[in-house]
């Protein structure tokens, strides 16, 4: 795992406390694209769920994971696709 993937898993968690939490670097299906580096990290795939996302809707989800992630997606990281869960939710 790379040092950006790291970064975003322990942010995530300390932030929302998930239950379940996979962040996939899907930088290499991207190589060539606008965006993309040389060494990967800046195209990410995320599926969280976290008890924090009860009774929000998607958009609000979404919103609550692009501000814990920040610093991130204003550097290094392009492109984020976020999949946002409440547990028991599919």
């Amino acid at each position: 795992m790379g040092a950006i993937l790291n970064s975003i898993r322990l942010k995530l968690t300390e932030a929302l406390s998930p239950t379940r939490l996979e962040v996939v670097d899907d930088s290499a299906r991207h190589a060539g694209h606008s965006g993309a580096g040389p060494d990967g990290e800046t195209h990410f795939n995320l599926l969280i769920e976290s008890e924090a996302f009860k009774g929000q809707p998607r958009l609000a989800r979404q919103r609550q994971v692009y501000k814990v992630l920040e610093a991130e997606l204003a550097g290094p990281v392009h492109a984020l696709s976020v999949k946002a869960l409440a547990p028991g939710e599919d």
